[in-house]
């Protein structure tokens, strides 16, 4: 699949579930000032997507435009398990390049499951995107927007609960629309 049809599907993403449902309110922003970098790797092993996120570290690292990064790698990670593994990897890289503490790795992947949750269980779609990917935060913008918006603490809890009033059904179809306009339907 191109680029181009993956990048179309995970923005989509953004602007559909992240940013309308308001599951992040600091993605709005970003989106609107063209600040968000969308990027798909041809990884197909860990170690090709260990290099890929080294690389956008350091883009991220150099140009002050770009606030982060979303890197899609529908290749690898399929498998939740092995990915929820790899995101140990990614925090290690951080540590080794120098860069913890100022960057984090956010975790989405259409799997997704909340440790104590049941597969199914709703509230795991707040992290269930169209492709696996990992969105690089630049840890002072973030502690900024935390330190202006009020009850914090109040987001993920919302978040589920929107996640419940929506129910399974109608989350499912906004992450399939996703894809809407492609030639497949889903990675």
């Amino acid at each position: 699949m191109e680029d181009n049809t993956i990048i179309s599907a995970v923005r989509r993403w953004v602007e559909d579930l992240i940013v309308e449902l308001n599951l992040c309110p600091f993605a709005r922003r970003e989106l609107l000032r063209h600040r968000i970098r969308f990027v798909v790797t041809d990884s197909i092993a860990e170690e090709q997507l260990l290099v890929a996120l080294a690389t956008e570290l350091l883009l991220l690292k150099d140009d002050q435009g770009v606030e982060t990064t979303l890197l899609i790698h529908p290749d690898v990670l399929q498998d939740f398990f092995d990915y929820n593994q790899f995101l140990d990897k990614a925090d290690q890289l951080l540590a080794q390049m120098g860069l913890e503490g100022i960057y984090q790795v956010a975790s989405f992947h259409p799997d997704y499951q909340f440790a104590g949750t049941d597969k199914d269980d709703v509230e795991n779609y707040t992290n269930r995107s169209p492709y696996p990917l990992l969105h690089i935060l630049r840890e002072a913008s973030l502690e900024r927007s935390i330190a202006t918006y009020p009850d914090i603490d109040e987001i993920p809890i919302r978040n589920i609960e929107k996640m419940n009033q929506l129910g399974r059904e109608k989350l499912q179809a906004l992450i399939q629309g996703c894809f809407a306009g492609t030639r497949n339907q889903g990675p």
